[in-house]
């Protein structure tokens, strides 16, 4: 489409000598900037058949793709799933401790994920992630269950995206279901996929963009 318009503009070229072709021609500028400025996620990377796109926003800020790939369990695609950070970086440590805007971007794949599967993810995943030392974020890992407590479906996308001062604010689908606060918490669940011990070693690095999928 975008091919389409330049082409166009390029034939009025000639025209805009008279104030008639002045504002066609700038309408026609003013569309072409508004197609490249359309929302970030247009460009995609496909990952587990999913498209994960290059970039979301968070706030004021644009993040990158970082890395993603797709988590298997019993040799199915459960999710898949993508890093957003504002610089890319290999060095899991490095993201972990930073407090700057950072999220995940999960999309599901396997048809049979339930609140219950995913309760039981996050439980594990906190438990490793914090060597075991839950009671700091314990009242914070049941908002999030509560808050991620719903019907789930094939293709459903999850958001969650980390600011600072404001901490982990959670989407289903674009549509908000809240916020969970504290750089420790953010340390905490993106240490879910990045820590020492995480859901799973391929995914891992494939998020840190140390492994395509």
């Amino acid at each position: 489409m975008a091919l389409k318009i330049l082409t166009k503009y390029t034939r009025m070229r000639e025209s805009t000598r008279t104030p008639k072709g002045c504002v066609a021609m700038k309408r026609i500028l003013i569309t072409i900037v508004s197609l490249m400025m359309v929302s970030p996620t247009a460009i995609a990377k496909e990952v587990g058949g999913k498209n994960l796109p290059d970039t979301i926003i968070a706030g004021k800020e644009i993040l990158m793709l970082n890395g993603g790939g797709v988590r298997v369990k019993l040799a199915m695609d459960v999710y898949a799933c993508g890093l957003y950070v504002k610089t890319k970086s290999q060095d899991a440590i490095k993201l972990l401790d930073a407090d700057e805007p950072m999220a995940i971007k999960v999309q599901i794949i396997l048809g049979l994920v339930n609140d219950s599967i995913m309760n039981d993810f996050l439980r594990a995943g906190f438990e490793k992630s914090s060597k075991g030392n839950l009671a700091p974020i314990q009242s914070r890992i049941e908002k999030m269950v509560y808050l991620l407590k719903s019907e789930y479906k094939q293709d459903d996308i999850f958001d969650f995206i980390y600011i600072p001062q404001e901490g982990i604010t959670i989407y289903k689908n674009t549509r908000m279901l809240g916020t969970i606060k504290g750089l420790d918490f953010k340390k905490a669940f993106f240490g879910i996929w990045l820590g020492a011990d995480p859901a799973q070693e391929d995914l891992k690095q494939a998020m840190l963009g140390k492994k395509k999928y």
